[in-house]
């Protein structure tokens, strides 16, 4: 009896000394690991709650206007009461043209102040709603940035908003009441009428285009570009190699010196395409084959938008070596499917639905790409060598688009061109997935992925 209680005791006693050890050893091989300072957000939090919720129409405009880690830190501070319109007051109700003024790039801050307008640093349920009416201040920052929180016969209302679902979302950090329609700070209400009134662009004195030097592909003379503005250096000028990218570069989050950080956002793409599935051939292309990806970085750095129409695998792999055996044939056929525009596929086929058919420039300068509207989607170049869009959207961040399409575009004026010779059998490329995602893992240590398998 005594034996077991002392071998139950010196196994317990071993359990404990070697987890010790474990975790010691694992903190030794991992001294330098960095002790996250940003706020933790569990799934029971109203933010959370909020992009899951029935307020689709608002919970669209938090994650557009970038809202999210400033309301994850107000949400770690105290608790956050959000009066949340009806989403019927977002897509119906509210001026089509002050939506439209509301989610131009250029008017991001008007859009935070709109939605921070909504939003009380503290916990105000049903049951305790003041009476008599009182002010609160709101997440927004600017001037005459409170709201009025009052009741008149069982009737609660926040400034001029009707309260329609009160307690309609209760969590240990926040609450969400629901209102009947948008309310709007001021100083947006300002902004949109001085965009809107004539008389705020009568004194403006009109003047031409940046001169832009032939031989160097920069702009003769500098131009002041206001904050947010596009750059003036026309993308084609831009891409020429000189000194110096875009003279003008547009300020935009993420980026050192508060530029777009244009690199990350074409490594984040990149890995995209390898976990979508599908699309190693172009990662391929794009990352080791040719300097694409860091051309497409300094792009977006300066301030342009690119959409990249991404061809699958199979339709790469039914390209013939003698399309590829040309020095600059994948530079090319890659330039013929960048467009140098923001589309995603809602913009592309409404495009293409209303005017039938779409000419998009290209960064194979003069060649376009003509779209248009078949079997209810969208289909790019004509005849033969056309290729429909069958996986839309596979990453949209404001700056890029990268939409799937199912074969490799090529000019028409090539195609044209192409000598018609005797049915020879071709020697089509097979896919070169091993032998190229080795040396595309390989690569992407420099380009700070992850490794793959």
């Amino acid at each position: 009896m005594d034996f077991q209680i002392y071998g139950f005791t010196n196994l317990f006693l071993f359990t404990i000394t070697l987890f010790f050890t474990i975790t010691s050893a694992t903190f030794q091989e991992n001294p330098k690991s960095p002790i996250s300072t940003v706020p933790q957000i569990n799934s029971n939090s109203i933010l959370v709650a909020l992009l899951d919720s029935h307020y689709t129409e608002l919970s669209e405009l938090v994650e557009k206007a970038l809202l999210l880690q400033t309301l994850e830190e107000a949400v770690s501070k105290h608790n956050i009461t959000i009066f949340a319109p009806k989403n019927e007051a977002l897509e119906r109700d509210l001026d089509p043209e002050f939506k439209r003024f509301l989610l131009e790039p250029g008017n991001l801050k008007s859009l935070q102040n709109l939605l921070l307008f909504h939003m009380i640093p503290t916990r105000i349920v049903s049951k305790n709603w003041p009476a008599r009416g009182r002010v609160h201040s709101t997440l927004y920052a600017g001037e005459e940035n409170v709201l009025q929180i009052s009741e008149k016969k069982t009737e609660k209302s926040v400034s001029s908003a009707k309260i329609i679902k009160q307690d309609d979302i209760v969590k240990p950090d926040g609450i969400i009441h629901g209102i009947e329609r948008v309310l709007i700070p001021k100083s947006v209400q300002q902004d949109f009428n001085n965009r809107r009134s004539l008389r705020s662009i009568s004194a403006v004195i009109p003047e031409g285009a940046p001169e832009v030097d032939p031989r160097t592909h920069r702009l003769k003379k500098p131009v002041a570009v206001p904050a947010g503005a596009p750059p003036v250096l026309p993308v084609y000028d831009a891409l020429a190699p000189g000194p110096s990218l875009a003279p003008a570069p547009a300020p935009g989050p993420g980026g050192p010196h508060h530029h777009f950080d244009g690199e990350s956002q074409v490594k984040d793409f990149i890995q995209t395409l390898l976990h979508y599935g599908g699309y190693n051939e172009l990662a391929d292309i794009l990352v080791n084959l040719t300097s694409l990806a860091t051309e497409m970085g300094k792009l977006v750095s300066e301030g342009y938008v690119l959409t990249v129409l991404a061809p699958n695998d199979e339709a790469m792999a039914k390209l013939t070596t003698d399309q590829l055996s040309e020095p600059g044939a994948p530079e090319q056929i890659m330039y013929y499917h960048l467009i140098p525009e923001y589309q995603t596929e809602e913009s592309m086929y409404n495009s293409v639905r209303r005017f039938g058919k779409i000419n998009y420039d290209t960064l194979r300068l003069p060649h376009k790409v003509v779209a248009e509207e078949a079997d209810g989607s969208v289909k790019f170049g004509q005849g033969e060598g056309s290729a429909y869009l069958v996986d839309p959207d596979i990453y949209t961040d404001g700056r890029i688009s990268v939409q799937g399409v199912d074969g490799v575009l090529f000019p028409l004026e090539e195609i044209k061109a192409a000598p018609i010779a005797a049915p020879v059998a071709k020697v089509v490329a097979k896919p070169r997935r091993g032998k190229l995602m080795e040396v595309v893992c390989g690569t992407m240590g420099s380009f700070a992925f992850a490794s793959c398998h």
